[in-house]
């Protein structure tokens, strides 16, 4: 290793920063976080860094000298003055104190990582002063991994250590124990900010001197198909479930992101092909929780947007079994963002429709007369069987047979294909097409920004 990855204590400590640019800027707004106390020396500073000195936050001085270095424990330069650089670097060497040079990891002795705050945790990612960009990169991924609330739940367990060690002094029962509830119900309680229910969660588990028997399950919306489109809170719990009962409109990344261990069942579904039926799949979830185990039930798009997520947790309320929701971006804003369709537009449509283009039996059962009306957008979600049906009752019903349709086909995925035409023509072309589904259908004048606005293919 280059540098040796340390956690220095700033707190009450001095710090110099020779410099008044931006970048003198940024670590100042860090060294404070540290609570550090800083001194800033320029002849002239931007106007952040001279609010700061205005308020009192850091003190200031013109010209740098030597002197200045006594009592100080770390030292950063800014300045583009090269003369005055080579002042700081000598002066600092012959001190043996700490410094960073901005742009100039040769001179450096450390250098700053990029770091996630979830204090009382700190991690930081370092190239070594090589590459800043990559680690801003990683941290982005580790930000995405960590939870926010990730220091608090931090604080809240380190409450427990004395109890947790007097109830099982045997240090692989409090691994278990840890294991089981920081990645479990208690922390997930903490992440929602319900404080006062994870401790109790906690003491009772200690109470009890044993583990709770039920687990818990979650309910999250993996999108239409690209992993980048995950929210943080479905990354977290996709990692940590022991099993997961997933549709087939989940993408292969996705599924890829769990956990190697994990018990992995497909459970549906496709036209008139369930897998698995869905009061069967209601029931498993149940069963599973009941088994301790921490159950994902991950389904493409929005569970609670054509997904029966709301009978699945019925069936859990009605058990007891504890259950949490996360939305997933439905395929109606995935595909149509993706394929450079705005499903609303000052110009063009003032309200959209989400529509089921399942249609059971090759029946039409649908309120077609109130899908004619003017400035809307029309979005059939599992349409590309019913398609002849769907052009013909919209035309049948008051559509012009011009108005505008477009077919996104494995939308936000590598293999999307995107078809448009018109209501008359739109069958004719998925014949002669190899679109396959899943597929969601939009209609109305919003579909003639798609030759502007098509960004993604």
């Amino acid at each position: 290793m280059d540098f040796l990855p340390v956690f220095m204590r700033m707190k009450n400590e001095t710090s110099l920063v020779v410099g008044g640019d931006e970048a003198a800027a940024r670590k100042v707004e860090l060294l404070l976080r540290a609570q550090s106390q800083v001194t800033v020396i320029s002849t002239n500073v931007i106007e952040g860094l001279q609010a700061l000195i205005d308020s009192g936050a850091v003190a200031h001085q013109a010209c740098f000298t030597e002197s200045m270095l006594d009592g100080v424990q770390l030292v950063v330069s800014t300045t583009d003055d090269e003369a005055l650089r080579a002042q700081v670097v000598e002066s600092t060497k012959k001190r043996g104190i700490p410094l960073n040079v901005a742009g100039c990891p040769e001179l450096c002795s450390f250098v700053f990582p990029a770091v996630i705050d979830r204090s009382p945790v700190i991690a930081a990612v370092s190239s070594g002063g090589e590459l800043p960009v990559l680690t801003r990169l990683l941290r982005s991924r580790l930000e995405a991994a960590i939870p926010a609330q990730f220091g608090r739940l931090t604080e809240l367990a380190a409450q427990f250590r004395d109890q947790v060690r007097a109830v099982f002094p045997n240090i692989n029962q409090r691994r278990r124990f840890w294991e089981k509830h920081l990645e479990g119900h208690f922390a997930e309680l903490v992440y929602a900010g319900q404080e006062l229910d994870a401790q109790k969660a906690l003491k009772d588990s200690l109470a009890a001197d044993q583990f709770s028997a039920t687990g818990e399950v979650y309910l999250v919306g993996a999108g239409p198909g690209d992993p980048d489109l995950l929210s943080f809170r479905a990354l977290r719990l996709i990692r940590q479930a022991d099993v997961v009962l997933y549709d087939r409109l989940v993408s292969k990344p996705i599924l890829e992101m769990v956990k190697h261990d994990a018990e992995r069942i497909h459970v549906g579904k496709e036209r008139a092909n369930h897998a698995v039926p869905q009061q069967d799949i209601n029931e498993l979830l149940v069963t599973l929780a009941k088994q301790g185990k921490r159950v994902l039930r991950l389904k493409g798009g929005d569970p609670f947007i054509f997904g029966r997520g709301g009978e699945e947790i019925e069936r859990l309320a009605e058990e007891s079994v504890p259950f949490q929701v996360v939305p997933g971006i439905t395929a109606a804003s995935g595909c149509s963002s993706y394929a450079g369709i705005p499903l609303t537009h000052r110009n063009y449509s003032q309200s959209v429709r989400f529509i089921t283009g399942h249609l059971k039996n090759n029946t039409c059962d649908l309120p077609w007369q109130e899908f004619v009306a003017p400035h809307q957008t029309l979005v059939f979600y599992m349409g590309l069987t019913g398609l002849p049906v769907i052009s013909s009752k919209l035309i049948e019903h008051g559509l012009a047979k011009t108005t505008p349709i477009a077919l996104v086909s494995k939308g936000t995925t590598p293999e999307q294909q995107v078809i448009v035409g018109t209501l008359e023509t739109i069958v004719g072309q998925v014949e002669k097409s190899n679109i396959a589904a899943p597929t969601l259908i939009i209609v109305g004048e919003v579909v003639l920004l798609r030759e502007k606005l098509r960004w993604f293919d």
